[in-house]
């Protein structure tokens, strides 16, 4: 009996267009998680008490745009596509192809929060527990844009939800992968960091949360994901997705944990000073 699947919706990746310029639904969900973080962040800038300016949170996401667009297409040919690119070195620069990594496009938010923090003297992880909360609505609306676009689809499956991808050429039943990334990678983090975040955390805990939490997700996730192509499984039933997050979960950890025993190692230091003063 052939299992029965969910009709995929046919959207045209073309909202509108005039002449040559056309509006494609994909760059349009980064448009709507860019609004979003632009909203988000003005807000909490608003409430900082001073702490934060409008004027530092443009700077700030300008910076974390051109980190996510180079680091990820840096990342992408480097995590993805190296041998392709040690034969056409140039494929680096041919954006149109497509192809964007957010591991690399993460190594490139670091380096301009690094940047932002030492320019307008703020601490790595005070910029770093700023920016987590932005993220999450950021990468479930990029996935909704992957769904749209037919692309990054899961693996052959016979759940009710199961899917055929008008992409694939094998056109099998697949996870929804995409949307099951949409939910716990935007929706349900989100959720997590805005609620944590609502009270005072000590420095560094909401960035640990963010590393630790989208780590663990997609890991998750990517068991339910078609790996790349071109890449297969890197290790049995591991794939190039997994073995990326999991120094993050590890980061992440490490660093919430960092932030919680900090003050009280400080607060022993302290007590220890005071009594060789007395």
């Amino acid at each position: 009996m052939i299992p029965a699947v969910l009709q995929f919706p046919i959207i045209d990746p073309i909202i509108f267009s005039i002449g040559p310029i056309a509006l494609r639904w994909y760059g349009f969900m980064y448009l709507i998680g860019f609004v979003f973080a632009i909203l988000i962040a003005n807000k909490a800038a608003d409430k900082s008490n001073g702490l934060w300016t409008r004027d530092q949170v443009s700077d700030l996401l300008f910076y974390g745009f051109l980190g996510v667009i180079l680091g990820g297409r840096v990342g992408y040919v480097l995590f993805y596509n190296f041998d392709y690119f040690l034969t056409d070195p140039l494929y680096l620069f041919k954006i149109w192809t497509g192809g964007m990594s957010f591991h690399g496009g993460l190594l490139g938010v670091l380096t301009a929060i690094a940047y932002f923090a030492f320019k307008e003297k703020k601490t790595f992880f005070q910029v770093g527990d700023f920016v987590a909360p932005l993220v999450p609505l950021g990468l479930g609306a990029g996935r909704v844009g992957n769904f749209i676009n037919a692309e990054l689809w899961g693996r052959e499956t016979d759940v009710p939800w199961a899917m055929v991808f008008p992409t694939d050429n094998l056109q099998l039943a697949r996870h929804p992968s995409q949307l099951y990334e949409f939910f716990l990678e935007g929706v349900v983090l989100f959720a997590i960091i805005y609620l944590l975040n609502k009270k005072p955390r000590p420095s560094g805990f909401i960035s640990g949360v963010f590393l630790a939490g989208y780590g663990a997700f997609r890991m998750f996730i990517e068991f339910f994901r078609e790996p790349d192509a071109h890449l297969g499984f890197i290790f049995s039933f591991v794939s190039m997705g997994q073995i990326l997050s999991m120094p993050m979960v590890i980061a992440g950890v490490a660093l919430m944990h960092w932030s919680l025993t900090r003050p009280k190692q400080e607060e022993t230091v302290a007590k220890k000073k005071n009594k060789k003063r007395a």
